[in-house]
């Protein structure tokens, strides 16, 4: 027994500037002692040991009770020494802390072993009070017939579960896997600490954050230390080990950045793992956003709770993103000890409003009744025009009626989708006329959709032969090494515009010629014929991406948003159109179809729309997400007139315009040559010809039917603009027949040539920075005006312009901001 006592002092001492440490306690003989010479006080003593205080200054408990009843002699609701305090309504006698803090007492074992676990697989400081909170506290649960929802406490053994949770009913017997339920026990009157947790002040005297148990989002976190993500390292869902040690296991998960989820799109990757960075949509599972903390600043001292709920929310949702996540389906997920679970449930609904509101959930697809709306009454009290049902109008109006909102679009078209529109009439293949390509899946919100959809994306290969006019297949290597310098060049346009001394923007395609020029002479390296006509390919796509020829493009801008996070990950073909996903946004949305705005009169109160037939239309907010070249054009009259910062910020962005070229034929001539590849290059025989049919898309994956698909960019646009679609044809066939020239190429059985130029409320394909702008212009052009005009669409959104997903993403951007004012 003496080296038992031996070893206690030793382990008291090591936490004596611990908060949780406490005086040795007298040993047996020096009780017996101190007992004998106050023998006459006795009467005295018992007087002044009927109770004492919780000693943590604020604690409204003026009789704390003991929760933990461990010790033979547990204080219960009488005297101890010093009481624990964990919360307001929560304590432990010092009795029971010596129960299983002392070495020599039975409860030590179990403590130890706790803490072993704990150590080994969290990184917060394993104290007794850390034990209590996370193994001895009762469970609450709330009664779950709507007509009750009174919390009850579970007895000490009855381990708390999401089916227990789930469907708990007031006087439930629990114990023996048996469920019954007593006579009106929902009569009994709910436990008086209940109504205390909700109280703003509750949470600030709570000793320990709470960490959920068995938490949806551990499989997600795997590569992090529970407690840092608001997570018990005690549970075996989140044990970092796995019979490793923890360096090797950690090491290990950083390797592995896409850390699969069993059984989840592999697209779907809300959390950054730790050695991860520039993903878009992601976010960081330990670190509260900036709009996160602007919204709940009671969490930046300490944002565990937060932390904790957030990432189970974002994990149920990407689990099953096709129902809407209600606060009911979030609560029984909530496991964790003590008081604070009702406190944990009530932060939960507001979390759960926040991110359905900012879009980070219940998006997409999703139809909702209006008995179901994912917002508060509150939110509903308002009226909407929306201009425009592009992606953005779509996107806006779906999101607004599902929080409870009264939307219209008025749409200038006889149909919906904008620069969206696909052509079915080609057997067997659905060709975009506008948009049809997916820019990196994960996380993206078409790849959501589409799994809300059940739509299945054709991952794009990489693997484009360049084609020669005459047939030849130019040999990779010359093809690599004309890549490596045109990165290169642009890689020196980056430095040029680091240098604050040059203040004067100037074209792209200028400022890219003259340092290829400047490469020529100072190298004295001369490219082949061959090389600079691939050069110029390469110079083709860089133009299909800016939507225009390079000359009226800025150095110092064209690539704006690299300096944001980007999609990762696959490019895809979607075979089925992007109308699929976008007719599904309509379902359920008032829309008017062929109805031109042509006037907004902001002055009043309520705002007034007129379009060109003469008819009013009121609402108290209007979002605007016609095409940028429509703004610039004043299509649409203002009145008042829009902000003069606002309109330079339109005219600072140019309306770039490429057309599109789809052909199908009667077999497959390419296949021998293409070899199962998704594209194929065509190298232009000069600088006058770059842009004129430069990629051809194979438009059927599974290599049924025979459609191609080409571009038009730059200045061939022009080339093409005054040629009818059969002259258009007629040079598209004469590229078509140099580039397999080994072989009969048949004339296309059906085709089409778009002219997005000359449609009156489109005229243009997608956003730029014209030289002398900036990306500032997107974000200007996303603000709002007196608090009752809106902007989206892809011009409006700087992260991911020239999108049919930025487009998409700006409409739920409007829809958060029109909700929340």
């Amino acid at each position: 027994m003496s080296t038992g006592r031996v070893r206690a002092k030793k382990k008291a001492s090591s936490v004596d500037q611990s908060p949780d440490s406490l005086p040795l306690r007298s040993s047996g003989r020096q009780v017996k002692k101190k007992a004998a010479e106050t023998a006459d006080d006795d009467d005295e003593a018992t007087s002044e040991k009927k109770y004492r205080k919780c000693e943590k200054a604020g604690c409204t408990a003026t009789c704390p009770v003991c929760f933990a009843s461990a010790a033979e002699r547990c204080a219960k609701n009488g005297y101890t020494s010093r009481w624990y305090h964990l919360s307001c309504g929560e304590h432990f006698c010092n009795e029971c802390f010596d129960y299983y803090y002392r070495s020599h007492k039975d409860g030590y074992e179990k403590y130890t072993a706790w803490k072993r676990i704990w150590t080994s697989n969290g990184k917060s400081e394993p104290s007794p009070k850390a034990f209590m909170a996370d193994q001895q506290l009762p469970y609450w649960v709330q009664c779950t017939k709507p007509a009750c929802g009174k919390w009850r406490q579970l007895t000490k053994e009855i381990q708390l579960t999401s089916q227990i949770a789930k469907t708990y009913r007031c006087g439930m017997k629990l114990s023996n896997s048996t469920k019954t339920e007593g006579s009106d026990q929902c009569s009994m009157p709910e436990d008086l600490r209940v109504a205390e947790v909700s109280d703003h002040w509750w949470y600030s005297m709570l000793i320990l954050p709470p960490l959920l148990k068995d938490s949806v989002a551990a499989p997600f976190l795997a590569a992090y230390y529970p407690d840092c993500v608001g997570m018990s390292p005690s549970c075996t869902s989140t044990n970092r080990l796995l019979g490793e040690s923890n360096t090797v296991k950690l090491e290990h998960l950083k390797s592995m950045p896409n850390l699969a989820v069993s059984g989840l799109n592999k697209y779907f990757q809300p959390f950054y793992q730790p050695n991860e960075c520039g993903k878009a949509l992601c976010v960081r599972p330990d670190v509260m956003e900036l709009d996160e903390l602007y919204e709940f600043p009671e969490y930046s001292r300490d944002p565990t709770m937060y932390l904790a709920l957030r990432n189970l929310i974002l994990a149920l949702w990407y689990t099953n993103c096709k129902e809407a996540l209600t606060p009911q389906k979030c609560t029984h997920h909530i496991i964790v000890r003590g008081l604070v679970r009702i406190r944990c449930v009530q932060e939960m609904e507001r979390i759960l409003y926040f991110m359905t509101r900012k879009g980070l959930i219940n998006t997409g697809i999703l139809s909702v009744s209006p008995d179901q709306y994912l917002l508060p009454k509150e939110y509903h009290n308002k009226s909407v025009i929306i201009v425009g049902s592009g992606a953005a109008g779509l996107a806006a109006a779906k999101q607004l009626h599902n929080f409870g909102i009264k939307v219209i679009i008025l749409e200038a078209k006889e149909r919906i989708g904008g620069r969206v529109w696909d052509d079915k009439t080609f057997k067997g293949i659905t060709v975009g006329r506008g948009a049809q390509i997916v820019n990196g899946c994960v996380n993206n919100p078409v790849a959501l959709m589409c799994e809300q959809l059940g739509i299945k994306m054709h991952r794009l290969g990489e693997r484009c032969d360049l084609i020669q006019e005459g047939g030849r297949i130019t040999d990779p290597t010359i093809d690599k090494r004309m890549d490596f310098h045109f990165n290169a060049i642009l890689d020196v346009v980056s430095e040029w515009r680091k240098d604050k001394s040059q203040h004067q923007d100037v074209p792209l395609g200028e400022k890219i010629q003259e340092i290829y020029k400047a490469f020529i002479q100072e190298s004295g390296i001369q490219f082949s014929e061959l090389e600079e006509k691939v050069l110029q390919f390469h110079l083709s796509n860089l133009e299909y991406a800016c939507g225009s020829n390079l000359s009226l493009v800025s150095a110092r801008s064209w690539d704006h948003n690299e300096f944001f996070a980007q999609f990762a990950g696959d490019h895809t073909l979607l075979t089925v159109g992007y109308s699929t996903v976008l007719d599904k946004l309509a379902e359920g949305v008032d829309i008017r179809l062929n109805f031109p705005v042509c006037n907004i009169d902001y002055s009043g109160e309520e705002v007034q729309v007129t379009t060109t037939d003469g008819t009013m239309w009121a609402a108290q907010k209007v979002l605007v997400t016609v095409p940028l070249v429509l703004l610039q054009k004043n299509t649409i009259q203002f009145n008042p007139p829009l902000p003069e910062k606002k309109i330079k910020a339109i005219n600072g962005l140019g309306a770039g315009v490429i057309e599109k070229i789809a052909l199908q034929f009667p077999y497959r001539f390419w296949d021998s040559k293409i070899q199962g590849a998704d594209f194929f290059g065509h190298v232009p025989p000069n600088s006058s010809q770059r842009g004129l049919f430069s990629v051809f898309y194979d438009m059927d994956p599974q290599g049924k039917y025979s459609v191609l698909m080409s571009v038009v960019t730059g200045d061939a646009v022009m080339t093409i603009k005054n040629l009818d679609d059969k002259q258009v044809l007629q040079q598209c066939m004469t590229v078509l027949r140099e580039l397999f020239k080994e072989q009969e190429v048949p004339d296309p059985v059906k085709f089409f040539v778009t002219r997005w130029s000359q449609d009156p409320w489109t005229q243009m394909a997608y956003s730029f920075v014209k030289t002398g702008g900036s990306g500032e212009a997107y974000d200007i052009l996303a603000e709002d005006v007196q608090g009752k005009i809106f902007f989206a669409g892809e011009a409006t959104n700087r992260h991911f312009p020239q999108t049919v997903t930025g487009a998409y993403l700006s409409g739920v951007r409007e829809a958060s901001k029109i909700a929340a004012f």
